[in-house]
């Protein structure tokens, strides 16, 4: 049987979640005796689109059987996914909605699917989260992810959704990096309204972020500001075994929220289809879980 050669185009190697992606694809590919080529895109989406189009187009002989990505901007790639599916290559969206979709998938034999985590279920579980930890209410800094990122988006969404009337929300930008949570924290600390703020939790849309807003305060020349900051609990998203998960058992987290990588599934979904002849869904979803169980979060007294 021929051994299928799979491309995994990621977003940036400057995150927890995308390196324990890579991890998931490469044990995939072993597992399964798939090829596995790993690229970045240095959060940079016409970068990912020239890669992915430079693969796509490149001599039969060397062409991916199929490409998993990961998109960094708004859109799924609609175009280069169209030349995929003409060239008849696998495609599998992860993290993100592509309305593509179903089109493609009458155009061609090719597999064309998305696998995504359930965002709005993250956010819904760190909104219960910050009412574990607030339960008298109280005030957020809270991290985003990028504007134009739907799994940001959705995230956010599902936070307001479960969170209490009680606690407020002052809202960030990041870009899923450790520095750009550092970067936006820092700005917001020269702000004469953030010395006026009375913040009772920091929380951020991924762990690294969560990382580089503590690394914000850690910077403070003021000794009793950087230890009043540093005192607040810090929370966050992803909750891999050897980052998130770590930072919550050493105390660094409050609390963090697991979400399984999915670039494995999206590879046996690709084997399946390309060697079993299996029909696939459209769309399929992993689901996330709060560290620590909601039920063991203690409530933490506001300033």
């Amino acid at each position: 049987m021929k051994t299928l050669r799979i491309l995994v185009s990621l977003t940036t190697d400057d995150n927890d979640y995308q390196i324990e992606q890579a991890k998931s694809a490469e044990e995939a590919g072993r597992r399964l005796d798939a090829q596995i080529r790993v690229i970045y895109a240095a959060n940079d989406a016409i970068q990912q689109s020239t890669q992915i189009l430079k693969e796509i187009q490149s001599a039969p002989q060397v062409r991916p059987d199929a490409i998993v990505f990961e998109p960094v901007g708004a859109t799924a790639l609609p175009q280069v996914a169209r030349a995929a599916a003409t060239a008849g290559i696998g495609w599998a969206v992860l993290n993100r909605e592509a309305s593509y979709i179903s089109e493609l998938r009458r155009l061609t034999q090719a597999p064309i699917f998305a696998v995504s985590s359930d965002h709005v279920e993250i956010g819904r579980i760190q909104g219960r989260q910050f009412a574990a930890l607030l339960p008298k209410g109280g005030s957020i800094l809270y991290i985003q992810g990028p504007s134009e990122n739907s799994a940001a988006k959705d995230r956010t969404l599902g936070m307001l959704e479960t969170k209490p009337e009680n606690i407020q929300i002052t809202t960030l930008k990041g870009q899923w990096t450790e520095e750009s949570a550092l970067r936006a924290t820092r700005s917001w600390l020269k702000l004469s309204t953030s010395r006026k703020a009375i913040i009772d939790l920091i929380a951020a849309q991924d762990d690294s972020m969560a990382i580089g807003a503590r690394k914000a305060f850690q910077e403070l020349p003021n000794e009793s500001d950087r230890d009043r900051w540093l005192q607040l609990p810090f929370t966050g998203c992803d909750g891999l075994p050897k980052t998130g998960q770590a930072w919550v058992r050493s105390g660094v987290l409050a609390a963090t929220v697991f979400v399984p990588p999915n670039t494995g599934l999206a590879i046996e979904m690709l084997v399946q289809a390309l060697q079993q002849h299996k029909e696939l869904p459209e769309r399929a979803v992993t689901e996330p879980n709060s560290i620590p169980p909601l039920n063991q979060l203690a409530p933490r007294p506001i300033s």
